[in-house]
């Protein structure tokens, strides 16, 4: 019933888009609304394509919301599979929910993940006063008492934050992940405030969450969940250097349709390696407090295989999926 309703409402999007997109024209899907996250995707990437001439025209930018992005992933699939010229803007957000079928059966093998070249690191932090030094110290305090450490997140229950310290728990041989207590916020914000004032022992969000918060002093971060440490913020060490090889972050990036032929997927593969090498992606990351995370092509694709599975694993254990 579900998959049915998306088909339904994408065939009805693209009848609303109508025929505006020239034959030779690249087209980039932002399935939100204007200003979110993955409409930043779309306008950033877009437009340094042509200012750096990787593509003839401007790319056009339609704005697809609707199923938290299962529209617009019902769309390519059902409605545009062989599109060589449509691009489609994903996170971190996108993998979890096809890994968790929130999209009504469709399976990330349908499109094919072409690459990111920017992430919002993962982060766990304490209240500055917390007794807790290291993620060592979390860990052991879980071991001897699971019930000892709450998290706050902004992702409901299975969600992204929710993942982020079973990763690390599951790193160190910790099983027993339902233990793990977990409350689901409204934002990092409210995730902080919850932590800071001792309603929970840590807050597992995005750095772009705390930034304000680690300068005013009321928190501090354990760790940040990046392969290195973030420009800007290297007195925070990462988790592997920690001994808990996790990295998970909220990346910035695109798929294409599952249908193209390999040679138009290595042509998207090279120009979005060519954004992720501009001078100009280096500053929007800049201005828009993203990390560097580059991998495109067959390597990200491999790597997206990697965190379904895994998602799909933790989601079974928690009991976010059967």
């Amino acid at each position: 019933m579900k998959a049915r309703f998306l088909k339904a409402l994408a065939t009805s999007a693209v009848l609303g888009l109508g025929a505006t997109t020239a034959a030779t024209s690249a087209e980039c899907i932002a399935p939100a609304n204007p200003g979110g996250g993955w409409d930043f995707t779309c306008r950033q990437i877009g437009k340094i394509l042509f200012d750096i001439g990787q593509v003839d025209a401007p790319v056009q930018v339609t704005n697809m919301a609707g199923a938290g992005g299962g529209l617009a992933f019902s769309t390519v699939v059902n409605e545009r599979n062989d599109d060589a010229e449509l691009i489609v803007a994903a996170s971190s957000a996108t993998t979890t929910r096809l890994a968790q079928n929130a999209y009504g059966g469709a399976t990330a093998d349908q499109v094919r993940f072409v690459g990111a070249i920017g992430a919002d690191p993962g982060v766990i932090v304490v209240a500055a006063d917390s007794p807790l030094q290291n993620l060592g110290d979390m860990v052991e305090a879980i071991k001897a008492d699971p019930g000892s450490v709450a998290f706050a997140g902004g992702s409901a229950v299975g969600g992204f934050d929710h993942m982020k310290p079973l990763q690390v728990l599951l790193a160190a041989g910790f099983t027993d992940i339902t233990k793990v207590k977990y409350i689901g916020v409204d934002g990092g914000a409210d995730a902080i405030t919850q932590t800071v004032g001792g309603f929970t022992q840590a807050m597992t969000g995005d750095m772009s969450e705390i930034v304000g918060f680690l300068k005013s002093g009321e928190v501090r971060a354990l760790a940040v969940l990046t392969e290195e440490r973030v420009p800007g913020f290297e007195d925070i060490p990462t988790a592997r250097e920690q001994g808990f090889d996790v990295v998970a972050v909220n990346w910035r990036g695109l798929y294409v349709p599952g249908g193209i032929s390999d040679d138009a997927f290595n042509a998207w593969a090279a120009k979005l390696q060519a954004v992720a090498d501009s001078d100009e992606w280096k500053q929007a990351m800049a201005d828009n407090g993203l990390a560097p995370f580059t991998k495109v092509g067959g390597d990200f694709q491999n790597w997206i295989d990697g965190v379904i599975a895994q998602t799909q694993d933790l989601s079974r254990q928690l009991g976010v999926i059967q």
